[in-house]
């Protein structure tokens, strides 16, 4: 640690200029951040004070999400675009449900792959690995995760707050497709972005500026461009797939009853879990 409590920095993180997963981090109030990252998510937080609110409630989506899948008998999760680890993460959901649960992480942050090898321990019924590799390299992370799943059994993929970091010139749908086609059926998939909808929930014209003001910040602070898209674009990245109820909704609406969110309202998120037939 430094002077400061930022984590040490290795040679392979550069610490000038702020990360998606540390920013992440600090909105859900961890410290595993550096100075950088705190000053730009302090400066988005004050424009778009709703960040905050879509950080805790992406947490808690992952959570619902998990629980549903091992209600459904999965006992394999591909989490890709991990971010730091936080409470409730996803080995720790699934094997308290389900103690024989295997997981492997995926993230292209070497700090959230070195912490994840520190802080994320399994069961001894389960599993847990770590692959440091971008989401736009599907074949490598299928082909590195199947030294601990098997592809021939139910896999649960989690891509959460991960497709908006790529690109449409990198082809998301085709991404999300070839990660797809590796699964057997009976395998689920859950997808959750933030979204810009305005009109959908009557949010006003002040709400939307203060949102393209942040992703401005983040853009001008050198993070990777984060591509918000509408719900119908989350959703169709679910084709061929058997969507759950209540559909692509925004994260709170997701069944809010495990964990309970009493009064959950609408925020500039949406996401959804679906089967494969």
């Amino acid at each position: 640690m430094t002077d400061d409590g930022a984590p040490a920095a290795s040679p392979t993180i550069d610490v000038t200029r702020p990360h998606q997963a540390r920013l992440w981090n600090h909105w859900l109030g961890g410290k595993d951040t550096y100075p950088v990252d705190r000053e730009i998510g302090d400066r988005i937080a004050a424009v778009y004070p709703e960040i905050a609110d879509v950080a805790r409630q992406s947490r808690a989506f992952l959570i619902r999400v998990v629980h549903h899948m091992t209600a459904m008998g999965v006992r394999q999760f591909l989490d890709i675009g991990t971010g730091l680890p936080a409470v409730d993460n996803t080995h720790e959901v699934a094997q308290r449900d389900a103690a024989d649960s295997r997981i492997v992480y995926v993230d292209n942050d070497p700090l959230v792959v070195t912490h994840a090898r520190a802080l994320l321990t399994s069961t001894p019924d389960g599993a847990c690995a770590y692959i440091q590799a971008d989401v736009r390299e599907p074949e490598a992370i299928i082909e590195q995760a199947a030294a601990v799943l098997d592809f021939g059994r139910p896999v649960g993929l989690l891509l959460l707050g991960i497709i908006g970091n790529v690109a449409d010139g990198d082809d998301p749908p085709g991404i999300v497709r070839r990660l797809v086609e590796a699964l057997p059926s009976g395998s689920y998939v859950s997808i959750n972005d933030g979204t810009n909808v305005l009109g959908v929930n009557e949010w006003t014209p002040a709400e939307a500026t203060a949102r393209g003001e942040a992703l401005r910040l983040c853009a001008e602070a050198g993070t990777v461009p984060y591509h918000a898209r509408t719900p119908e674009y989350i959703e169709a990245l679910f084709e061929g797939l058997e969507l759950e109820e209540p559909g692509v909704v925004s994260t709170p609406l997701w069944r809010p009853d495990f964990p309970e969110i009493s009064d959950p309202q609408a925020i500039d998120s949406f996401g959804g879990v679906a089967r494969k037939p």
